[in-house]
């Protein structure tokens, strides 16, 4: 069922189109974060129209909350097996698989029709394959943004290299075709944005032609919200150290991470401690994260409705991400709880701390096992204040964000990002 939305109850300011593949509510993960607080922070300045998907059932409750910020606004059910299936014309068309995966005429409709009634010339876009829906020439827009997020083709590059044929073909293509629309929308687009520098370097490399047009603008994280002062009900075993993983289980990365800490790392781990406990927390388990529970010494969640008990109370938070492009948002949560952050330097990504001061860095096996038994034995004990100050100083949205609209205000070509990109 489709959901379209008008409130005429606000003061005139200039019209904006926002388009965002995934509901931006509830800020439950990395995308819908960065989505949200996007909104959010637009809608002060502009009049928002925003067309978006739901693709979770569970979040169609929240439509309230996104329209409270929107002028407009159209959600259109996805269903993701379905969506998969149609994905697959790609392999027709020769497009990257996650243009028909997102297709829809109703939107296409909608967007056309709201443009044209609401004398619409500036547009944002959250995710690649949104752009299909603002075709080349087929709207006079005076200012166009994308928000890219990360590079995309690169995550499925390494995706290839983690899976087996047919599948590493597969995501090789994808990979392939991805980066090529990635390049051609960074060539149409008066700016393109990424979730950290690290994000725009690669991509100023990998198209050297719009490097001048690439720029960056950091996550933020509610500080307030993730307080370690508030009092939070403990959802452990009293006296049970627990290291906990937060996340959207069905993500591949995710999943990959938790599976590869529970058979290798956690056994080590419960030799020396018998009592410690691994929860993994987070909604949509897959089936090899539903297995996991399975094992001594792990328990799996599935959705909460807050994760904040689960950080505050934890001995420490790991994150052994061995797939990942962008900024690590739990990574950042738990820095701003005031925990021990164990890392890996792929989750590092955009998050310039050092290791000893703010966080942990681990990769293998050996290096989990000491610092966690470091951790135990009480070392690091200042390192959660150090953390926080970290997270407040550089992962700030009201300081971020204003630079996106300045993007938006200003005449086609005047602004150039290579060399003073956002941060």
């Amino acid at each position: 069922m489709d959901a379209q939305h008008i409130n005429s109850d606000r003061e005139d300011k200039l019209p904006l189109l926002f388009l965002c593949h995934r509901i931006p509510y509830p800020p439950n993960k990395g995308d819908k974060i960065r989505s949200f607080h996007l909104l959010h922070h637009l809608s002060q300045h502009f009049d928002i129209h925003l067309a978006t998907f739901v693709d979770d059932s569970a979040d169609r409750p929240y439509i309230s909350n996104v329209k409270k910020h929107c002028k407009s606004s159209l959600y259109v059910d996805l269903i993701p097996w379905q969506a998969t299936l149609r994905s697959l014309k790609g392999l027709v068309t020769g497009e990257p698989l996650s243009i028909p995966y997102y297709t829809s005429i109703r939107m296409k409709t909608w967007v056309k029709a709201t443009v044209a009634e609401n004398n619409i010339r500036h547009v944002i876009v959250y995710s690649s394959a949104m752009a299909q829906f603002i075709p080349q020439g087929e709207f006079n827009f005076t200012r166009k943004i994308i928000d890219f997020v990360d590079v995309d083709s690169d995550k499925w590059q390494q995706y290839a290299g983690q899976k087996p044929w047919p599948l590493s073909w597969l995501y090789k293509r994808e990979s392939d075709k991805l980066l090529k629309l990635e390049r051609t929308l960074s060539q149409q687009f008066d700016s393109g944005l990424f979730v950290s520098s690290a994000e725009a370097d690669m991509f100023r490399a990998l198209s050297p032609e719009t490097a001048d047009k690439i720029g960056f603008y950091n996550n933020g994280v509610n500080i307030e919200y993730f307080d370690p002062e508030r009092d939070c009900s403990n959802p452990y075993l009293d006296g049970v150290p627990t290291i906990v993983f937060t996340g959207a289980m069905d993500y591949w990365p995710n999943v990959d991470a938790v599976v590869w800490f529970v058979y290798q790392v956690l056994p080590h781990l419960l030799a020396e401690s018998p009592q410690l406990q691994f929860y993994i927390v987070g909604g949509n388990p897959d089936k090899k994260v539903q297995r996991l529970s399975a094992e001594v010494g792990v328990v799996v969640t599935g959705r909460v409705e807050d994760i904040r008990p689960y950080i505050q109370h934890a001995l420490l938070a790991v994150a052994p991400i061995r797939v990942a492009r962008g900024v690590q948002n739990k990574v950042l949560e738990a820095m701003a709880m005031e925990k021990p952050v164990l890392v890996s330097s792929k989750g590092l990504e955009g998050i310039d701390a050092v290791h000893g001061e703010q966080l942990l860095i681990a990769d293998e096996v050996g290096e989990y096992i000491s610092l966690v038994q470091q951790i135990l034995r009480g070392d690091f004990s200042t390192m959660g204040s150090k953390a926080r100050n970290y997270v407040a100083e550089n992962f700030n949205w009201d300081e971020n964000l204003p630079e996106v609209v300045f993007l938006l205000n200003q005449s086609a070509g005047q602004v150039s990002l290579q060399d003073e990109p956002l941060s």
